[in-house]
């Protein structure tokens, strides 16, 4: 009996295999003809899944019909688009690879927002079914063709041309946007179709089918980002693996065969991909003179005295404004690893949910202060499981490890009822902190004190040699700069900041809410602090006042709008201090 259920698993293993290898054929031609990682993949499958559901489930169009006009249309011209309106002049300024990469990110943000403002966030379970045949067909053809045009024609030498030199080859006379756009659609078409093969197996919501692409990012990394042939058989293989591991009744394995391709994008990022030479993933605001340094006061006064308003608002408003300042926490830790160090984070949510799930925990057996004090301190070092992969690694190996570990935390960990369920955070009755005026008020304290430090850091010959590290990398560490040692320091504090967010988060809302820390989160939250301000304290206050006082779609579609603009070198945030910095000649 055993037999039969092994090849039986083999086959829906293959299934699932074949659904990853379209999404990393995709994402190998995509980055083989523009030198782009599409990490907007998954926000592109999912708006074309919601697309073909409402032509034939809404619209009662004929299957046919919407298919051409969902897989060959719409996600196409989506690429297209994409590479025209963002992508095209982005690379023609020379943008660096993680200038393409925070590209990537807002397109995501602004995707996954869009769909939550058309179809709402309740999963729909009623998606067309795609194709009557095995999809390893598609797959099957689809890598040959690539295959054969990449090596037997022009445009296949036009490719490698653009991909190695795209000035020299535009010299030469090649069309580097015309191959780059058919790269972009190419990477769409394949991305749409992943979709459409997913969604009827699963739920489709605005958050789901967009991570869960996402992850087969581990194809690709596993191809070495070049080889369709490495792509389809990692896919298959993974899908298979997968599938054959749900034989095993142990709660561990079961986590384990659920989240291979999670596992493999960590094992991926940590040893295959190259480690990379971008140094400066976001360049920081124009520096600040030391004479004029106190013009910013009235702004930081600003914005701490609307801080103070919610102390006036009646309980129910109360309520939702203590996500402001446990949020803006969490956003911090971005500020100090991103915008000081300048080193990509993409898991920040997961360390948040850390904290909120031992604060949890531990308020069991202990006050609640004392157990977010001692929250924090056990999720701190676990800032080391980025930091020290961090230290050897840069720009986009870097991002993918971060968004895998974050992604980790999130499947591995909060989303297991054995350790998250029946979870309760109680302030406690009758005492202080069970008044919500005295918890915002103690959270504002808090703040207050992290932001402190943050400045102090900042000011101090620390901040001085985060700023080198993050501007010139090596010509930091040629002057004496203990790079390994800063960049172990920044992660170690991100963590502590995210992990005091995410714990005073759980105590505001006195339960441990696992979508809070969702991997799609965190990349919302790291568009929002980029937008904002990625070295201001400041921006991240602002982006968190944002992120709560704004409906979710509206915030998170807004953000992703922003992302895409050419705003000025540090965010938003760069405004004021352009006005408030004088001129010289």
């Amino acid at each position: 009996m055993s037999a039969p259920l092994t090849v039986e698993l083999a086959f829906a293993g293959i299934a699932v295999g074949s659904a990853a290898a379209l999404s990393g054929i995709g994402l190998v031609v995509c980055y083989r003809a523009t030198g782009v990682l599409n990490l907007a993949q998954g926000a592109i499958a999912m708006v074309t899944a919601y697309a073909l559901r409402q032509c034939v489930v809404v619209w009662h169009w004929p299957r046919p019909l919407a298919l051409c006009a969902c897989l060959l249309v719409f996600a196409p011209g989506l690429g297209w688009a994409l590479d025209a309106l963002v992508f095209r002049r982005l690379q023609r300024r020379g943008a660096g690879t993680v200038h393409l990469l925070v590209a990537c990110l807002g397109v995501f943000v602004l995707l996954v927002g869009a769909a939550y403002l058309l179809w709402g966030p309740v999963p729909r379970l009623d998606a067309p079914k795609v194709l009557p045949f095995s999809a390893l067909w598609v797959v099957l053809v689809l890598a040959a063709g690539v295959a054969a045009v990449s090596r037997f024609t022009g445009f296949g030498r036009q490719v490698r041309a653009v991909v190695d030199n795209r000035g020299l080859a535009e010299l030469a006379g090649v069309d580097a946007d015309r191959v780059s756009s058919v790269g972009w659609a190419f990477s769409a078409f394949t991305a749409g179709l992943t979709g459409a093969l997913l969604a009827p197996e699963l739920r489709l919501d605005p958050f789901g089918l967009p991570l869960l692409v996402m992850e087969t990012v581990a194809v690709a990394v596993l191809a070495g980002l070049r080889s369709l042939t490495l792509a389809v058989v990692s896919a298959l293989l993974l899908g298979v693996v997968q599938s054959e591991l749900t034989q095993l009744q142990s709660p561990t394995w079961h986590a384990v065969s659920a989240n291979v391709f999670v596992l493999a994008l960590l094992a991926g990022g940590l040893w295959l991909l190259p480690r990379g030479s971008e140094t400066r993933p976001v360049p920081p605001g124009p520096p600040i003179p030391a004479d004029d340094a106190d013009r910013f006061f009235p702004v930081r006064v600003a914005v701490m005295a609307l801080l103070l308003i919610p102390f006036a608002f009646r309980p129910d408003d109360l309520r939702a404004a203590l996500q402001v300042p446990a949020l803006a926490l969490v956003l911090l830790s971005v500020v100090v690893v991103t915008g000081y160090g300048g080193q990509i984070s993409l898991g920040q949510a997961g360390y948040a949910g850390v904290g909120a799930l031992l604060t949890g925990a531990l308020a069991a057996s202990m006050p609640p202060l004392l157990a977010l004090a001692c929250a924090v301190l056990i999720a701190a070092p676990l800032g080391l499981l980025v930091g020290w992969p961090a230290i050897r690694r840069r720009g986009l190996a870097l991002a993918l490890t971060t968004f895998a570990v974050g992604t980790a935390f999130s499947r591995l960990v909060f989303e297991q009822p054995d350790l998250t369920g029946g979870l309760v955070l109680d302030r406690g009755t009758g005492g202080p902190l069970a008044d919500d005026r005295f918890f915002y008020g103690l959270e504002l304290a808090l703040l207050l004190c992290a932001l402190t430090v943050v400045r102090l850091l900042r000011r101090g010959p620390t901040g001085r040699a985060l700023g080198a590290m993050r501007d010139h990398e090596p010509g930091a560490a040629a002057a004496g700069v203990a790079v390994p040692r800063l960049k172990l320091g920044a992660f170690v504090l991100g963590a502590a900041l995210a992990a005091l967010g995410g714990g005073l988060l759980a105590l505001g809302g006195q339960a441990f809410d696992a979508s809070a820390f969702d991997p799609v989160q965190g990349l919302v939250w790291f568009a929002a602090v980029i937008v904002l301000g990625p070295d201001s304290a400041v921006g991240a206050l602002l982006a968190a006042a944002l992120l709560t006082a704004l409906p979710t779609g509206p915030a998170i579609a807004l953000l992703g709008l922003l992302a895409l603009l050419p705003l000025p070198p540090g965010g938003l945030a760069a405004f004021p201090r352009q006005w408030l910095t004088p001129t010289h000649a």
